[in-house]
């Protein structure tokens, strides 16, 4: 979620942690990306997808093992989804802070891409 006015330049910012409840966190900044919260936030996103990667090779692994037990596939299940949670959470921050185009929200077939422009 982006929003600017032409006067203060405010930027909303989906941070890659949730509040105490769960809820998610939004840094309100008037810089571009340069404060120390932002550049935590991007440290921590930089984690999280590091670690969504190594752990898509330990499922691979895991997963061509025969002899691997019920236990061990859904902790590796409940970590696979916390990871995918944090990278759809990346992903949300990231693609909100694009700049926006005067393109129409269609692809080439003309089909609507259920992308809304970021504002």
């Amino acid at each position: 979620m982006r929003h600017t006015t032409p006067t203060d330049r405010t930027v909303t910012r989906l941070l890659p942690w949730s509040g105490p409840e769960g809820n998610p966190c939004y840094l309100l900044t008037d810089d571009n990306e340069g404060g120390y919260l932002s550049r935590l936030a991007d440290n921590i996103e930089s984690v999280q997808l590091g670690m969504g990667s190594e752990l898509l090779g330990h499922a691979k692994e895991l997963l061509d093992d025969p002899k691997a037990g019920t236990h061990e596939l859904r902790y590796l299940s409940a970590r696979l989804t916390e990871a995918l949670r944090d990278a759809v959470r990346v992903a949300e921050s990231r693609g909100a802070r694009l700049p926006v185009s005067d393109a129409d929200e269609e692809d080439s077939s003309g089909r609507e891409t259920g992308l809304r422009p970021t504002r």
